[in-house]
């Protein structure tokens, strides 16, 4: 099958990316609204950018239920106005809390209050972190770029806390992440997540 995206409406072309590419990793974002309590969001156009600086992306849309429609997400609006928010890496048991966070609400709605999430202090950073979640990345505001009705706003990660549970030692002796204890949720195609599998080790060039 070929497919043209010239061909295709937009829905059209962001439903068959999002079964193409798979699987994603979903930044779950914290950021604070203007009456200073949280909203939480889920975002699958995300990752990485680089090391130095230590940099991650999140390409966030716009509302589209009524009677939001065309409004800038309150992730966009709160980390444009407040500079700081809280990226998110949700495991298996919170695919079902993460599916919640993705409703469209009214920009003081608060998602944390509404599902009871229990917050904890986030090292390096001003706003808290969700207590459960094994890993999440203290970010500051770079830059937002616009591209249609695509926000690319870029974060700056000063800070890291990972769960004492998930972490051990590699063969050198170095910190290691234990990705099969953070159990990581990724994002495929509508309401499908993928969990964790199998390992695969492959020797790296020299």
């Amino acid at each position: 099958m070929h497919i043209q995206f010239s061909d295709l409406s937009p829905a059209q072309v962001y439903a068959t990316m999002t079964q193409a590419i798979i699987p994603r990793p979903i930044a779950w974002v914290l950021s604070e609204n203007q009456s200073g309590s949280y909203n939480i969001a889920p975002f699958s156009y995300f990752n990485a950018m680089s090391s130095d600086p230590p940099m991650v992306v999140i390409s966030v849309g716009r509302k589209n239920v009524e009677p939001f429609v065309g409004d800038e997400k309150d992730t966009r609006v709160n980390i444009k106005e407040r500079k700081h928010f809280v990226v998110h890496i949700a495991h298996r048991e919170q695919a079902a809390a993460l599916t919640q966070t993705a409703a469209t609400l009214g920009a003081e709605d608060s998602e944390v209050d509404r599902l009871g999430f229990e917050l904890a202090d986030m090292p390096g950073s001003v706003l808290p972190r969700i207590s459960d979640c094994r890993l999440a990345f203290a970010c500051e505001l770079m830059d937002t770029q616009s591209v249609g009705d695509q926000d690319f706003i870029f974060g700056r990660v000063t800070d890291l806390y990972v769960d004492d549970q998930v972490v051990g030692k590699d063969a050198k002796g170095r910190i290691k992440i234990m990705a099969d204890k953070v159990d990581p949720l990724g994002r495929l195609g509508g309401g499908e997540y993928v969990t964790f599998g199998e390992v695969l080790t492959v020797e790296r060039p020299a």
